[in-house]
């Protein structure tokens, strides 16, 4: 962990206090990012994860991301449920830092995920968009509402093939509901050479159509923000280079035997 602010007896105490825990049992250091320290606090009522933030996080951003989460966990989303402070705050400060708790999810982080967790994380990724998704009265127009922004392997646990939760919200924002899909095949279909897995990007478009079926718009948009995200992706690599035949196998990746 690049930081670690510990914690005294009374920034302990002060973080106990504000959220109500009762009968702390152990706090443990959790190795987690390079922007934040992360503990692990137990207590007879339940375990809770403690994040303080180094830098870079403003209350408003928390709340709107507890909001988010509180919306998603209200419907049965697989993500933690928010704790907020006795007196209703989605943030508190301790150490001098400011900090959020969150309820512990189980499950670990793939390495690499296989088609049977592809197909499960369309599901929750489509859960979670058919829950925030705006309603638009133009048929033309691509679906847009509040978006993860950020589900890259390390926010997405998963027990066995099915996820158990999505974390870190921090970065949720408005968009097209297809440029986060369209992010999410390329982050966990993407094969070395730009182009998608089939394998993989048809179980992931089958678990998302299985919640939310694309419009036809959204599939006619789809592989041009392929396209979009795998230029993002291998901007600053060293196959840069060769970015133009990149995106463009990339594009021609998403046929229609993967969309179904």
């Amino acid at each position: 962990m690049a930081v670690f602010t510990e914690l005294s007896d009374e920034d302990r105490d002060v973080i106990t206090a504000a959220y109500g825990f009762t009968s702390l049992l152990s706090v443990i250091g959790i190795a987690d990012g390079d922007s934040e320290t992360t503990y692990l606090f137990r207590t007879r009522g339940g375990e809770y994860i403690v994040t303080l933030f180094e830098s870079g996080a403003q209350p408003l951003d928390l709340e709107r991301a507890f909001e988010t989460m509180e919306a998603l966990y209200r419907r049965g989303v697989p993500c933690p449920k928010p704790l907020r402070t006795t007196d209703g705050r989605a943030t508190s400060v301790a150490a001098g830092r400011l900090v959020a708790v969150v309820s512990f999810v189980p499950g670990a982080a793939p390495t690499f995920a296989g088609p049977a967790k592809c197909l499960s994380l369309g599901r929750v990724m489509a859960r979670i968009h058919t829950v925030l998704e705006r309603q638009s009265n133009c048929t033309r127009d691509l679906p847009t509402g509040a978006v993860h922004g950020a589900l890259v392997r390390e926010n997405v646990f998963f027990l066995g093939d099915d996820v158990s939760g999505v974390i870190n919200f921090r970065l949720r924002h408005e968009d097209a509901l297809v440029s986060e899909l369209a992010d999410v095949l390329v982050g966990w279909a993407g094969e070395t050479k730009g182009n998608l897995s089939k394998e993989r990007a048809r179980a992931l478009l089958q678990g998302y159509q299985a919640v939310r079926c694309l419009t036809d718009t959204e599939k006619a948009a789809l592989p041009g923000f392929i396209m979009a995200s795998t230029s993002r992706r291998y901007a600053s690599r060293k196959e840069r280079a060769l970015l133009p035949e990149i995106a463009v196998l990339a594009y021609r990746s998403v046929t229609s035997d993967i969309l179904g």
